[in-house]
């Protein structure tokens, strides 16, 4: 499952990123890349602990998101990185690493932080079986999916590409486990915003939450 959520920052979060990205050192993607996927990684990023502050802010927004929370259900945010891509950068096809560290990356994300029409090119492209999609979304937006999926990001034209990215341990590993409940999850909120607390709306969440306790982790 594939989705957007809009205005994950504040207008004040996004400008206090913007700032601090402008004064920051950055240093070769490649460190950070495993082994394979250091011959198509062509970017920078922040040092780590120059990083830290925006990684909290980073954090914190995506937790305190009702969709987030829902349909990730996090138990780790892990591993993130504010990148960097300059005219000619790009990073080539490539999953992610399956663990990191202690934690598994059952979904990624990145939160744009350029304004798209600031930079041309540096689409996020996800391959399916037999298509791909293109993904550029406001500053601000922040885009999450399996870490499973093969993706790219493509080379930068002009301007400056900024995006933090990424990774989530799930309380729930499975994908479809998780739609599943992400799906009686609007739908339990959709009932009670119609008609309030009833005996079908309790029984949705007896469900989700049997559910929930079956699969966590």
């Amino acid at each position: 499952m594939i989705f957007q959520i809009p205005d994950i920052l504040s207008v004040d979060e996004l400008v206090q990123i913007q700032t601090a990205l402008a004064e920051a050192d950055f240093i070769d993607g490649k460190l950070t890349a495993g082994w394979y996927a250091k011959q198509v990684k062509h970017n920078r990023q922040v040092k780590g602990k120059d990083a830290q502050d925006l990684r909290t802010l980073v954090k914190a927004a995506l937790l305190r998101h009702p969709l987030f929370q829902s349909a990730v259900r996090p138990k780790h945010i892990h591993s993130m990185l504010l990148s960097r891509y300059d005219p000619g950068m790009e990073y080539g096809r490539h999953t992610d690493n399956a663990l990191m560290g202690q934690y598994r990356s059952d979904v990624s994300f990145t939160v744009f932080l350029s304004d798209p029409a600031t930079y041309e090119g540096g689409e996020l492209v996800m391959e399916g079986a037999d298509d791909e999609q293109r993904y550029k979304y406001a500053a601000g937006s922040a885009i999450a999916y399996p870490s499973s999926t093969l993706h790219r990001v493509n080379p930068v034209i002009s301007g400056v590409r900024l995006a933090a990215v990424g990774w989530v341990h799930s309380w729930v590993k499975e994908p479809a486990q998780r739609e599943i409940l992400f799906d009686l999850d609007t739908v339990r909120r959709s009932l009670y915003a119609q008609t309030g607390k009833t005996d079908e709306f309790d029984l949705l969440c007896k469900s989700l939450a049997n559910l929930t306790r079956r699969w966590a982790e």
